[in-house]
Parts: C-alpha cells; sequence; structure tokens
C-alpha cells in the first residue's frame, strides 16, 4: 500500500463559473485504485474527476511510512487570515 495526493476538480456551486478543487489524501495499492477512492473524498457538490494523482514516497528528505492504527481519517488544518 502507498499514499497518494490526489487533486480533484468538480462542479461548482450553481451561479459560479469555472470550477472547485480540493486536495485529498488516499491509501491504495496503484495509481488507479488511488483515483478511484479520491472521487469517493469530494467534499463539493455534483461529480468529481481527478486532475492529478502522485504517489509520495519522500517529503523534504523524509521517507514516508504506513502504519495501520485505525479507520477512517484524522487530519488537521490550519489556514489562513
Amino acid at each position: 500500500m502507498h499514499l497518494y495526493a490526489a487533486f480533484l476538480g468538480g462542479e461548482l456551486a450553481e451561479d459560479r463559473m469555472g470550477e472547485d478543487h480540493e486536495v485529498v489524501f488516499v491509501v491504495a495499492q496503484d495509481t488507479t485504485s488511488a483515483r478511484k477512492a479520491a472521487q469517493k473524498k469530494w467534499g463539493g457538490t455534483g461529480r468529481a474527476h481527478v486532475d492529478a494523482v502522485t504517489r509520495l514516497e519522500m517529503i523534504d528528505g523524509y521517507t514516508v511510512a504506513l502504519e495501520r492504527t485505525g479507520a477512517g481519517d484524522v487530519t488537521e488544518m490550519e489556514g489562513y487570515n
């Protein structure tokens, strides 16, 4: 199993032009499975499509390792003011 980051695009709410985007992370065996799992995490309205997906193996010199510890997602989000 590998960690993937996916950039999703999808329909905006009514009366908006363009499309909405979000990044989600999924654990999957391969890129095809990662694309399918990512689409299920779409938080917007309507259908989503995958604009890009990448397997994350090393970030800033740190190796990414996966260890099953439970079910579901735990994330910490920080925004800007």
